[in-house]
C-alpha cells in the first residue's frame, strides 16, 4: 500500500507549493535547507536503524511499498527529509514576519529548564531505551543552546507549537493506524521501551523526539545560512 508515501507526500504538499510565494521566498533557502536535512538525517537515520533493529519500534508492511535501503522503509527515510522541510518552512514565515525578533529573549529560561527537566527523565529511566536516548539527547542540545544563545531559539519554539497542529495528524495516522486498510499502526512501539504514556495514540517520547529532530534542523539550518548567506 501506499499510505506512509501519502502521508509524507500530503505533509510537504503544501509548504512545498508555497516555497515560491514572493515575500518569504523559501525556494532560495533551499541551498542551506538540504545540506542541514542531510546532515541531521543521517544521524537519526542511524538511530532509526539501531531501534528497529533492537525492536524499539517497526512498521505494518500492509502501509509500506516495500522498498528498503539500510533495512528501513522508503517511507521512513523520506519522513527525515518531508517532516523537516515542512516545519523549516513555518520557521521561515515566522522569520518573515519576525524581524525584530520579539520570541527570542522569553526562551533562554526553557532552555534552562527544558535542559534540566530532559535530564531527570532520562536519568529515572535507564531500562526504557526510546525515553533515555530521547530526553537525554534532547537534554544536551538544549543546554548546549542555553549557553550558546541565538535569537532563533524563540522563533523555533513558536514553530515548534504551531507544528503540533499537524503533529497530531501524522503522528495520529501513524500511530493509530487506519482502520479501514488495517487495524495496526502503520509505526508501532515495544512498551517496554518507553513510558507508557500516549497522548492519544501517541507516545509521549515522540513530542520530544520531533522537538529534538527540528531544532537539530534548524541549528545547522541557521548555521549555514549564516556562514553562507551573502551580506
Amino acid at each position: 500500500m501506499y499510505t506512509y508515501l501519502l502521508i509524507n507526500f500530503f505533509t510537504v504538499l503544501i509548504p512545498l507549493a508555497l516555497s515560491f510565494e514572493p515575500r518569504v521566498r523559501y525556494w532560495k533557502k533551499w541551498r542551506y535547507l538540504f545540506p542541514a536535512l542531510g546532515t541531521v538525517g543521517a544521524v537519526f537515520i542511524v538511530w532509526d536503524a539501531y531501534f528497529v533493529q533492537r525492536g524499539v519500534w517497526g512498521f505494518t508492511p500492509s502501509y509500506l511499498l516495500g522498498v528498503r535501503f539500510f533495512k528501513l522503509p522508503l517511507e521512513e527515510l523520506l519522513f527525515f527529509v518531508c517532516i523537516p522541510f515542512s516545519c523549516v518552512f513555518i520557521y521561515e514565515v515566522i522569520r518573515y514576519f519576525d524581524k525584530k525578533s520579539f520570541w527570542a529573549r522569553p526562551f533562554r529560561p526553557l532552555c534552562g529548564a527544558g535542559a534540566a527537566a530532559a535530564f531527570v527523565l532520562a536519568v529515572f529511566n535507564p531500562g526504557k531505551i526510546y525515553t533515555l536516548v530521547t530526553f537525554l539527547c534532547l537534554s544536551g542540545v538544549l543546554f548546549y543552546r542555553w549557553r550558546h544563545p541565538r535569537n532563533y531559539m524563540g522563533r523555533f519554539f513558536f514553530m515548534y507549537l504551531i507544528s503540533l497542529i499537524p503533529f497530531f495528524a501524522v503522528n495520529g495516522l501513524l500511530t493509530g493506524g487506519i482502520a479501514v486498510i488495517d487495524s495496526r499502526p502503520v509505526v508501532w512501539y515495544s512498551g517496554a521501551e518507553n513510558l507508557g504514556i500516549r497522548i492519544g495514540t501517541i507516545p509521549l517520547e515522540d513530542f520530544f523526539y520531533s522537538m529534538l529532530l527540528l531544532l537539530c534542523n534548524v541549528s545547522v539550518y541557521e548555521y549555514l545560512r549564516k556562514k553562507y548567506q551573502p551580506v
